[in-house]
Formats: structure tokens, sequence, C-alpha cells
């Protein structure tokens, strides 16, 4: 054997050695890593599902507050419209409130007639909107033509109170209905009475009212 060849077999022999001793040693391959702790997963698992259910329960928080909000704004609005109705409805009364007149007459009678009035002035004031029609009207005693020209005097009676204290012309109209709409058909002086009035009609400007300040 030549010198070459022997020392490649003693190499080879040499390096046999060498793996044979490191694998005694343990120098192979490392192991696979440990597979993972089922406490871990389920720790994990149970924070994941908690963390869930927190993020669902802030949805569900926020989604009961918008519902409560809305619901409130909702029961603001109605009852923000339902107190405009009831004073619509008491201004409105007021406005309707008759006047009454002493036979053959067309003055304004003091006490609770000018009360009236009064009252009417500060809700005319309150609404510059508003216009009324004023319809005077006569008991049955009389020719047909002088009770028209009555209920006529006793509505423009009630205009003229009105204007001279303030009121636009251009906001009150008048008209007679005579004797030809009485509130009472009896034919006494209880009856006639009743019938002797100037009635207040809203013709425009009437949907919403504002009550005059102070006025109950």
């Amino acid at each position: 054997m030549n010198r070459g060849v022997t020392m490649r077999v003693t190499l080879t022999i040499g390096a046999a050695v060498i793996l044979t001793a490191a694998a005694a040693c343990g120098g192979g391959p490392p192991p696979p890593p440990p597979g993972p702790d089922p406490d871990s997963l389920a720790r994990i698992e149970a924070a994941r599902r908690d963390s869930i259910a927190r993020e669902q329960a802030r949805r569900d928080s926020i989604e009961r507050a918008r519902r409560a909000e809305e619901e409130r704004l909702r029961r603001a609005r109605e009852d923000s419209l339902a107190r405009v109705r009831a004073e619509t409805e008491a201004v409105r009364a007021i406005v309707a409130e008759m006047i009454n007149f002493d036979f053959d007459r067309s003055d304004i009678r003091p006490g609770r007639d000018t009360e009236v009035l009064e009252r009417k002035l500060q809700v005319l004031n309150a609404n510059p909107n508003l216009r009324i029609e004023i319809v005077g009207h006569c008991d049955e005693r009389g020719s047909d033509e002088y009770n028209l020209a009555l209920g006529n005097r006793r509505a423009l009676a009630a205009k003229q109170w009105l204007v001279s204290r303030g009121i636009s012309p251009d906001r009150i109209t008048t008209r007679s209905m005579g004797e030809e709409q009485p509130l009472d058909p009896g034919h006494n002086e209880e009856a006639w009475a009743k019938n002797r009035r100037a009635e207040f009609i809203i013709t425009a400007g009437g949907d919403v009212l504002r009550r005059p300040p102070g006025m109950m």
C-alpha cells in the first residue's frame, strides 16, 4: 500500500471514530420541541372568550345608551308638542270668548266684556301673525235689514276697541249675521240676551299660538 492510500484510510477511520464518539456523547440532531401545554391553551382560549364577551358587552352598553337617548328625545319631543297643543287650545279658547250687548245697542259694555276684549288684545299682541274675524249677531226682534245693520255695528265696535289699542285694522275683518244664527232658539229675554253677541273666529295664524306672558 502506498503512502497516499494509507493516509486516506487513516482519515476515514478517524472521522468514523469521531462521529461514533459524538453520537455516544449526545451530539445527534436536537429533539423536536415539546407540544403546547393543554392548560396554557385553555387559558388562552378563556382569555380570548373573555375579550370577546367584554367587547360585546361594551357594544351592548353603547346600543342601550343610544336607544335610551333616542327614547328620551322622542318623549321630550312628544311632551313639547303636547305642551304646544295644549297652549294653542287654551289661547284659541280665549280668542273664541264672545261678548254681549244690551238691547238695540252696539257700545262695548264695561266689566266682563271689556275684560274679554283685553284678553284678546294680549293674545293678538303675543301672536303677530294671528288674524281674526268678528261676527255681529242680534236677537229676533226687529227687521232683517235693521238687525243686519245692528250686527255690523256691533262687530265694528269690537274691532274699533282693539284697533284703538294698537292692533292693525288689517288683522281684523267683520261681518254681520243679523238674527240668522241664534245661540238660543227661545223667545224670551234670557234667550235674546245670549243672542245679542259678537263672535271671534280665527282666520289665519292659529296653528300654533303663544300664551301671553303672565296670562294663566
